[in-house]
């Protein structure tokens, strides 16, 4: 069977089960004929992943100084050259070079250059897939999330957790399909739009969980109310909708408004388990850098997506970063002072996330992701000082698990790290490639709205990033 073949529109798939048929109700979930939105799909053949988690580096890290190792950079550093570059200070044919302020080494059997920022990651690269030569269309912080986030440059598109969720479904009748987590220090530019399920059913929204304190806002019950009068409550509610559902000749989003109050009523018995985080071993727990403060909270969440991966969510993201500059990858800057502290906080959790995984035989069905929405020039935005403005033109992400070929690495960006020139990938062939290794042709998953068959990629297609599935 091709992957063509195999591959389908969720919508289709419910037409051709009956699910979606006033004659073919889904047990026990109450909606009235019409199938839970995330009831589980069965995996198409040829899926090599059944989860990803998303480490999203919220304000572009630089990858001169991460990963895509530029040593014509170093004797430069502080002269003034000509290069093109575009960023927050505008189109610009020349600049101030900043040098890389780390060293960088080779690491594992497969020569990965590394900078001395990620050491941790550095004992992983065999089992990462380097990509150095993305781009994306903007670089504006607002602008290049919604693209790295659902493909475009504007709102009210679906992100890509919501399109998995949509295509497969929750393997967790208990738990939500798609789960967000933030910074400490807060959420990105344009906050839930970056989760959002766009034109589909709120349902395949991102639902936003905390790995300390209370997990889920406004789900524990009232107080003084007991789970009996509580059922009573929901089912006098879904009797209500049903009805209204009714005279609505079937209204798909008033359908997901009932199927995610059962959703919610039922995860106030399964979340308290899937976030309680200190039945993990203390080994466990020190692998991800819980037990110290600089990467507790980043350890934390690395943990949280692995126990809810395990549970049968099927897309967790994760930021490091928050809105204000000082708390993101955004180095305008001290840029030395910035990535010195977001790496310290990330790289180990990170690396025990991986080295997780792996030993409990899950890294194979898991895709990581870790990028941000774009890139930093080679050149200083100001002046003065190491900060370095945003670049569009090509920067660096990494893959692994998920039937990912560790190890290897693909494109180029020029000499200076200013622009991708050798197999150049846009953001859209990343969430291609996402799709691709969840068992979907990226060009036929779709979701008919405003006349047309939408797709995560666009209506004109792209293709999956084949050098390293």
């Amino acid at each position: 069977m091709s992957q063509e073949q195999n591959s389908f529109s969720r919508r289709a798939f419910l037409r051709s089960t009956g699910a979606l048929a006033a004659s073919a109700p889904f047990a026990g979930d109450g909606l009235g004929g019409f199938a839970n939105p995330l009831s589980a799909v069965p995996s198409p053949l040829l899926a090599k992943a059944k989860n990803v988690i998303f480490l999203f580096m919220y304000g572009g890290p630089s990858h001169m100084d991460t990963f895509d190792y530029k040593p014509e950079l170093y004797p430069l550093d502080g002269k003034t050259i000509k290069v093109k570059t575009r960023g927050r200070g505008g189109t610009k044919n020349e600049g101030r070079v900043v040098g890389p302020k780390w060293s960088f080494k080779q690491y594992g059997e497969c020569g990965q250059w590394v900078s001395t920022l990620f050491p941790n990651l550095a004992t992983c690269v065999d089992d990462m897939a380097f990509v150095h030569s993305m781009y994306a269309d903007s670089p504006i912080h607002g602008s290049a999330m919604f693209m790295m986030n659902s493909g475009h440059l504007f709102s009210g598109k679906p992100c890509v957790g919501s399109w998995v969720s949509y295509g497969l479904g929750s393997q967790n009748r208990d738990m939500p399909g798609f789960v967000v987590m933030l910074d400490d220090t807060g959420g990105p530019i344009s906050g839930a739009k970056n989760w959002s399920s766009g034109y589909m059913p709120a349902t395949f929204q991102g639902c936003v969980v905390r790995a300390t304190g209370n997990p889920i806002m406004d789900l524990a019950p009232v107080e003084g109310m007991s789970r009996e009068r509580q059922r009573a409550h929901l089912d006098h509610l879904r009797r209500m909708n049903e009805e209204h559902l009714d005279r609505n000749d079937g209204n798909s989003d008033l359908a997901a408004r009932i199927a995610s109050y059962e959703l919610s009523y039922r995860m106030q018995s399964a979340a308290p388990e899937a976030f309680k985080l200190g039945d993990e071993p203390v080994e466990t727990q020190e692998l991800y850098g819980v037990d110290n403060p600089e990467t507790n909270e980043f350890g934390r969440k690395c943990l949280l997506a692995r126990r809810l991966v395990e549970r049968g969510v099927r897309f967790v993201q994760i930021y490091s970063g928050g809105h204000h500059n000082d708390n993101n990858w955004d180095a305008h800057g001290d840029l030395k002072i910035n990535h010195d502290r977001h790496a310290g906080r990330t790289d180990k959790p990170i690396a025990g996330l991986i080295k997780d995984l792996k030993r409990r035989g899950m890294l194979d069905e898991t895709l990581i992701v870790w990028t941000g929405e774009f890139g930093r020039q080679p050149t200083a935005e100001y002046a003065t000082g190491t900060g370095r403005d945003h670049n569009s033109y090509g920067f660096t992400l990494w893959l692994a698990g998920g039937g990912v070929k560790g190890g290897t690495s693909v494109g180029q960006t020029d000499e200076l790290g200013s622009a991708a020139v050798t197999d150049r990938f846009h953001v859209k062939n990343l969430h291609a490639t996402i799709l691709t290794q969840l068992g979907f042709d990226p060009n036929v998953l779709s979701f008919n709205f405003g006349g047309l068959e939408q797709r995560l990629v666009g209506v004109e297609g792209a293709e999956p990033i084949r050098q390293i599935i």
